[in-house]
């Protein structure tokens, strides 16, 4: 056999296929259940994967509030921000961030926790950021997207 006329193929905007996927976050823990997001948001998982391009799926996250923490990370872990001014550091831990994202002046699909936990997986490039905005959390059941026909996927069956 000629080795030769082997050939890589890679991912192009035309090939790509994006799909709609759902994750039920109950009893799942948020680091392990944010990986495995992360991984299907780069495309990682499918064969054609491509790094320079957005080849990942569209995700959403439902029942996001029920997601736990090992020991008792979810008060005593802290997150760091700096505002831009002298003595403008804050700290947050993500059970205040759970307790925001409750707030209706939060745009609806949008979750501080899980987007703090998987923008620190993602590129930090303008590609991170495209790939970060095909996720959706919503702490219910319910989610606007069923006329694009999900797919329900286990997140304890992907590695």
């Amino acid at each position: 056999m000629d080795t030769l006329s082997y050939k890589t193929l890679s991912a192009t905007p035309a090939t790509i296929e994006k799909k709609w996927v759902v994750i039920d976050a109950t009893d799942q823990v948020l680091g392990r259940l944010c990986s495995k997001v992360a991984k299907i948001l780069r495309g990682k998982n499918k064969p054609d994967f491509t790094p320079n391009l957005d080849c990942g799926d569209n995700v959403i996250i439902i029942n996001a509030d029920k997601v736990v923490m090992t020991a008792d990370k979810m008060n005593t872990r802290e997150y760091l921000r700096y505002t831009g001014y002298p003595g403008g550091q804050r700290a947050f831990n993500p059970a205040s961030l759970m307790e925001k994202s409750k707030k209706k002046t939060i745009k609806a699909g949008y979750h501080p926790l899980y987007v703090k936990v998987v923008k620190g997986m993602l590129p930090k490039t303008r590609l991170g950021a495209a790939q970060l905005r095909n996720m959706y959390v919503y702490n219910s059941a319910e989610h606007p997207f069923g006329d694009k026909n999900p797919i329900v996927i286990d997140i304890n069956k992907i590695k």
